[in-house]
Formats: structure tokens, C-alpha cells, sequence
């Protein structure tokens, strides 16, 4: 084999291992719902309920839940259960399948919020959020919360655990934020690890459960 050949074959060679090697570097650019298992998902007759359906069941539940408890319930109270059960029933809702299963849907819930995707243990991700600060070097961030929506964990109820990504930044990478609820992209490397972060709400200090951490590489304000 002449060398001219050789060159040729080591350069190929030399080529598509860099061209692997580059491919393999590209962060899983991930989505909020890629963060909950598949095997989490389960039938929740709850879910297809409207707004305006949900309360007039919430009118029974309490209503019967008082009756259990032995409770006193005026002749209002008794009117607006009967009129609410009367509106479910039309509407083909079997009021008393669903108030049987609240337990057990709410606890399937519990187990869904806290489940974890194991796929993506150790995986080097992108994702886009919204930034609630926790620590500052000076006036950049190096260590934050992820959420999904704008409003998360101080307007609103707190997304479940695992919506919420602790993330951790070096000196070297922390970034210079614009604000509560700044829209970034965040690559890193990402783990399940529980944990616990006290943050400042509208009435106070609240604790909130989180299921996974970010150790960043890169904070980029977001851009579609």
C-alpha cells in the first residue's frame, strides 16, 4: 500500500471518529413531559372533568362527607348537593364510582409526581424553563430552580416534584438573570436526586419538593 494511501485511509478514519464523537456530544433536548415515566401513566377519570364539573362533584363529596362524619348540614346545603348530583347525573357522570376511587387516584397521583425516568440518569440534556434564583455570586446566579410555567411555586400551587429541576452552576458558568420567571435554555448533566429547597412565597418561606438536579454547563436566554 503506497503511503499517499495509507494518509488517505488514517485521515478517513480520523474523520468519522471525530464525526462520532461530535455526534455523541449533542445534549437530549428534552421536553416537561419527557421527565415523568411512561410507566407512571395511568387512567385518571378525574382528568377528563371540566372545571364546571369537578365543583359540582366537589359539592357532593362534601355534602356526603359531612352526612358521614355526623355532621349537621342545613337545608341550603342539602338543596345545592341534590341540584349539583342531579346536573352530573344528566351529564352520564357516575358521581359514585368516581367519590369511591378518590383515595386510590389520589394516591396513583402521589406516585406520578414523584416517579422519576430512569432513561435519563446521568444523560447530558437541553431544556427550556423559567428561573426562580436561589443563590448569587455577586449579581449572577449559580444556583437555581427550573420550572415549567411563569407563576410556578409562588402564584400558583407548585408543580409536582418531578416538574422542577434544581439547578447547579460553577462560578465559571453562573449567569447574569434578568428577574423571577426569566426564560432560559439549560444544558447539563442531569440525575434523579430528591431534594428540598426552601424558597420565599407571597406569604413566606415554603418548602418544595423536587426529584431532580442539573449540574449546568451553559445558561442561554431563550430563544425559540
Amino acid at each position: 500500500m503506497s503511503l499517499r494511501n495509507t494518509i488517505t485511509i488514517v485521515s478517513a478514519v480520523f474523520f468519522a471518529a471525530a464525526t462520532v464523537s461530535t455526534q455523541a456530544a449533542q445534549p437530549r433536548e428534552l421536553r416537561w413531559d419527557d421527565l415523568v415515566p411512561a410507566s407512571a401513566a395511568f387512567d385518571d377519570p378525574f382528568a377528563a372533568l371540566s372545571p364546571d364539573h369537578l365543583y359540582l362533584l366537589a359539592t357532593v363529596a362534601s355534602f356526603r362527607d359531612a352526612q358521614a362524619s355526623g355532621r349537621e348540614v342545613n337545608a341550603l346545603t342539602h338543596e345545592e348537593a341534590k341540584d349539583a348530583l342531579a346536573e352530573l347525573v344528566a351529564e352520564d357522570i357516575d358521581v359514585d364510582d368516581l367519590l369511591a376511587r378518590r383515595a386510590e387516584i389520589t394516591e396513583k397521583r402521589r406516585q406520578r409526581a414523584l416517579s422519576t425516568n430512569n432513561e435519563l440518569e446521568g444523560e447530558m440534556i437541553r431544556m427550556p424553563g423559567y428561573v426562580l434564583p436561589l443563590e448569587y455570586e455577586g449579581q449572577r446566579v449559580t444556583e437555581f430552580l427550573l420550572v415549567p410555567f411563569v407563576g410556578a411555586c409562588i402564584h400558583t400551587p407548585p408543580p409536582p416534584p418531578n416538574q422542577i429541576v434544581h439547578v447547579l452552576l460553577d462560578g465559571a458558568n453562573a449567569f447574569e438573570s434578568r428577574g423571577v420567571y426569566e426564560p432560559v435554555w439549560v444544558t447539563g448533566r442531569i440525575s434523579s436526586e430528591a431534594s428540598t429547597q426552601n424558597l420565599y412565597v407571597q406569604d413566606g418561606y415554603g418548602d418544595f419538593q423536587i426529584a431532580y438536579r442539573l449540574r449546568a454547563d451553559l445558561v442561554e436566554r431563550y430563544e425559540q
